[in-house]
C-alpha cells in the first residue's frame, strides 16, 4: 500500500480513494475506499469541501503532473484494475482487516453522563420521528435513502463522542419509542461504540452506525405485528423470521448509494461464527467484519429487552450469557464489545459488598470492572436508603461490587422505570 495526500482538484479517473481529510458532512460518499470510475463521482469529489483526499497509488493511478506522461499505476497496477477502469466498473468494497486481539481502552468522553443523558434524550426523540417515517414508508415499498438515515446516525455518533455511555444507558430506560424503533436506535448506538473501541476510522464508525440502524428494516415487510417483536422471537415462525434478512437487503440494494458494508450486515447479522446462525449458515471467514459486529450488538439488545427469553435481562447478565455462548461470536470483537460497555454496563443493577443495591451510572475507562454506581436500596432491610454515588475506582475500599443484583421479589419499580428515576435524580 502506497498512500499519498492530494487536493480535491488533483483527483482523476482511475485513482483509488483510500480516505478523506475533513468533515464527514463535507462530501456525499459513505464508502471511504473506492475506485473513481465515472465522471459523476469525479465531479462530486472535486466539488466537495474536503481538506484533502488520500489515494492509494498501488490500487489506482498516481497524480499526473501537467505536461508529463501519465505515471504507472503503482509498481504496476493489476490487469483487473486497469480493465475495470476501462470498463468503468466499481472496485470491490474495501473491508477492515480481520481482528485477532482485544482492543485498547477508548478515551473517556468529555461530557458527564448525567449531562449528556438529556442531550441523548433529545437526539432519540428526533430520531424517533425519522425512523418511524422510514419504517412506515418501507412497509409501502419505499427503500430508505442514505440521506434520510445519515442525520440520525450523526446525532448518535455525536452523543457517543461526548460521552460513550449516555445514549446506550437511555435505551435501557422506559421511553415512549416503540419497541422496534428503540431496538434500531439501541443497536446503532452499540455499533458506534464498538467501532470506536475497535479504533475504526470515523467513516467506518458511521458505516457501522448506519448498519446497526437498518439491520431490521426488512421486518417492515413481514406479515406480523411489529409490537410482538418486543416479546418472544421464538414464537415467530422461523421461516418467516429468517426472511427479514433477505427482504431488508433487497430493499436497501434498491436504494441509491447504499454501501455494500451495510447490505452485508443486514443480510448476515444473524450469522454466527460456528455456522449455527441464519439464513445462510455462514461460518468463520465467510462472515465479514461488520456482520460479526452486528451479530454481537443485535443479540445483546435482544437479550436485554427480553425478546430472546421472554423476560428483561440485566445488561451485565446479558454480557455474561453471551460470553458463555462459546464459538458463536468473534472472540476478539466480543472482548472489544465488553471493553466498550464495561464489565457492568451503564444501567446494570449490582449488589455491593455492603449489602446495598446500586445502579451503574458511569464507567471508568481505565478499569472496566470498577464503574461509578449510585447506591439506593438495602437488600438486608428491604428499604430504600439515602442515595449515594460511589466512584468505585477511587473509593479506597469503601465498597465493591459483589455481583449482579437479583431484583426479583423486591418492592421496586420495573427496571426500566427505576433506571430513568435514578438517572434523573443523579442529574439534579
Amino acid at each position: 500500500m502506497t498512500l499519498k495526500q492530494i487536493s480535491t482538484s488533483q483527483v482523476e479517473l482511475g485513482m483509488f480513494i483510500h480516505g478523506f481529510q475533513g468533515s464527514w458532512l463535507s462530501h456525499p460518499f459513505w464508502r471511504a475506499r473506492f475506485l473513481v470510475t465515472d465522471e459523476e463521482k469525479l465531479q462530486a469529489l472535486r466539488d466537495s469541501a474536503l481538506d484533502a483526499i488520500v489515494i492509494d497509488t498501488e490500487r489506482g493511478i498516481d497524480v499526473v503532473t501537467r505536461g508529463e506522461a501519465p505515471p504507472p499505476r503503482g509498481p504496476a497496477a493489476p490487469p483487473e484494475t486497469r480493465a475495470r477502469i476501462q470498463r468503468r466498473e466499481p472496485a470491490a468494497a474495501a473491508r477492515p482487516a480481520p481482528l485477532a486481539a482485544p482492543f485498547p481502552a477508548q478515551r473517556p468522553g468529555s461530557v458527564a453522563i448525567v449531562r449528556e443523558f438529556g442531550n441523548a434524550r433529545h437526539a432519540a426523540g428526533q430520531a424517533r420521528k425519522v425512523i418511524s417515517r422510514i419504517f412506515l414508508e418501507a412497509r409501502l415499498g419505499k427503500a430508505p435513502r442514505v440521506t434520510e438515515v445519515a442525520p440520525v446516525v450523526e446525532d448518535i455518533h455525536a452523543s457517543i463522542e461526548r460521552n460513550p455511555h449516555a445514549f446506550s444507558g437511555l435505551m435501557r430506560c422506559k421511553t415512549e419509542i416503540e419497541a422496534i424503533y428503540q431496538h434500531m436506535l439501541s443497536v446503532s448506538a452499540l455499533m458506534v461504540s464498538l467501532a470506536r473501541q475497535m479504533k475504526l476510522s470515523p467513516q467506518e464508525v458511521r458505516l457501522a452506525g448506519m448498519a446497526g440502524l437498518l439491520l431490521d428494516i426488512g421486518v417492515s415487510r413481514l406479515e406480523l405485528d411489529a409490537a410482538k417483536l418486543a416479546r418472544r422471537l421464538d414464537a415467530i415462525e422461523p421461516e418467516l423470521w429468517h426472511r427479514h434478512c433477505y427482504v431488508g437487503r433487497e430493499m436497501l440494494a434498491a436504494a441509491d448509494g447504499m454501501p455494500d458494508e451495510v447490505l452485508h450486515a443486514v443480510a448476515r447479522h444473524h450469522e454466527l461464527m460456528n455456522g449455527s446462525g441464519f439464513p445462510q449458515k455462514l461460518a468463520g471467514r465467510e462472515i465479514d467484519i461488520y456482520s460479526r459486529m452486528a451479530a454481537i450488538c443485535d443479540q445483546f439488545d435482544l437479550i436485554v429487552c427480553g425478546a430472546m427469553t421472554g423476560r428483561t435481562v440485566d445488561p451485565a447478565e446479558a454480557l455474561r450469557m453471551m460470553m458463555r455462548m462459546e464459538g458463536a461470536f468473534d472472540d476478539a470483537i466480543l472482548a472489544g464489545f465488553r471493553e466498550a460497555l464495561g464489565v457492568y454496563p451503564v444501567g446494570s443493577f449490582v449488589m455491593l459488598r455492603s449489602g446495598r443495591i446500586a445502579m451503574v451510572v458511569d464507567q471508568d475507562p481505565s478499569d472496566p470492572a470498577l464503574p461509578t454506581v449510585r447506591a439506593f436500596y438495602s437488600a438486608a432491610t428491604g428499604k430504600h436508603v439515602a442515595a449515594k454515588t460511589i466512584v468505585l475506582a477511587h473509593c479506597y475500599g469503601e465498597d465493591a461490587i459483589a455481583g449482579v443484583a437479583d431484583m426479583a421479589g423486591l418492592d421496586l419499580p420495573a427496571p426500566e422505570d427505576l433506571r430513568e428515576r435514578l438517572f434523573a435524580a443523579a442529574a439534579k
